[in-house]
């Protein structure tokens, strides 16, 4: 799917963009000082993490060493949906003979026992800042007997409500 005639974002796009956000706010990092770090304006760091412009693969090398993450980072937990490729809007027969002769399409990565995905609405709600102060406050505590049972504490709250 070519970007450039499509007006909508890419939903890959779109969960990488939320992905750079995600990071840079739990670095508690801003948009201008990610933007200074990568030669960009604080606006085109906006577009990216709107989905609105897609990262190049050299973009997502840089993104990647700033906000000190592997690569995979930024795909990981991506919904089914959003990795199905479009609809081609030309056909491509040679791509469907060049993948034939290669054995076909790979089956799709299964995750590990016991590994979840996050849906969008999770990672929404990771992304949010009272999350990300709450996180932050609870590493804070240094000792772990109490960060238990402040945890403790927060579970049977939310089994009450």
């Amino acid at each position: 799917m070519n970007s450039k005639l499509s007006s909508t974002p890419s939903p890959v796009d779109v969960y990488v963009g939320s992905r750079i956000r995600l990071r840079r706010t739990l670095l508690g990092m801003s948009q201008e000082r990610l933007g200074t770090a990568l030669g960009l304006t604080f606006q085109q760091v906006q577009k990216y993490e709107r989905g609105a412009n897609r990262v190049g693969a050299s973009r997502l090398y840089d993104l990647a060493r700033v906000l000190d993450v592997p690569i995979a980072f930024f795909f990981d937990g991506m919904p089914d949906e959003a990795a199905t490729p479009q609809a081609p809007s030309v056909p491509v027969a040679s791509f469907a003979e060049a993948r034939g002769a290669f054995g076909g399409v790979p089956a799709p990565a299964q995750p590990e026992a016991g590994e979840d995905r996050f849906a969008s609405n999770e990672l929404a709600l990771l992304s949010r800042r009272e999350t990300i102060d709450l996180v932050r406050s609870y590493y804070r505590i240094s000792d772990p007997a109490v960060r238990r049972r402040v945890l403790d504490l927060v579970r049977s709250m939310a089994t009450t409500a």
